[in-house]
């Protein structure tokens, strides 16, 4: 089952990032990652061609007060974002009596492969469990996205089945890979 979870009073911080509600000023940096060419595709929507598609989307961010910034520490740069939504689990027979949320996050190409997505979703893990008392969290990725898949595994997500993802913005159906973590099962 669902709850409201507002993220716009929440900071949690890891060793390399804070991650925070977003603020206004946080444009160019959000910018400068979502308009890199493959980096939204990963995620289902298409890589920003101006400035206003990111503003508006800023905006959006800001009112739904469901996802955080990823603020690196040393550059102080917006570098990402982790977003905590309705999960597709509050329709399963099996999981349907769980207060569930959906996981899912973005990182700047020049991030990749530095584990700061692992570090970010072990730390919402940790606070989603032990702070907000949440029963399970889920997470999916594009079948293709071995790096999301990775992140996945070290975080010790159970897989529970295929599915298709449609991606709006995209206008296309992406093959995806959808897992658990319960609760008791969290390390």
């Amino acid at each position: 089952m669902d709850m409201e979870l507002d993220l716009s009073r929440t900071v949690l911080e890891t060793t390399r990032l804070v991650l925070r509600p977003w603020r206004q000023e946080d444009l160019a940096d959000f910018y400068a990652y979502a308009s890199v060419p493959g980096v939204g595709e990963c995620a289902g929507w298409p890589h920003h061609t101006d400035i206003q598609v990111s503003q508006r989307i800023l905006d959006s961010f800001i009112a739904d007060k469901n996802v955080f910034a990823l603020q690196h520490r040393m550059s102080g740069r917006v570098v990402g974002s982790f977003g905590v939504h309705p999960s597709w689990a509050n329709a399963h027979a099996q999981y349907a009596a769980l207060q569930c949320k959906e996981i899912g996050y973005v990182l700047a190409k020049e991030h990749w492969g530095q584990g700061l997505a692992t570090e970010a979703a072990r730390c919402v893990l940790r606070w989603l469990f032990e702070d907000v008392g949440l029963q399970a969290v889920t997470v999916g990725h594009f079948v293709e996205n071995d790096r999301s898949r990775r992140v996945i595994e070290k975080c010790g997500f159970t897989y529970v089945d295929d599915s298709v993802f449609h991606a709006r913005q995209l206008g296309k159906d992406f093959a995806e890979k959808r897992y658990i973590l319960l609760r008791e099962n969290y390390v």
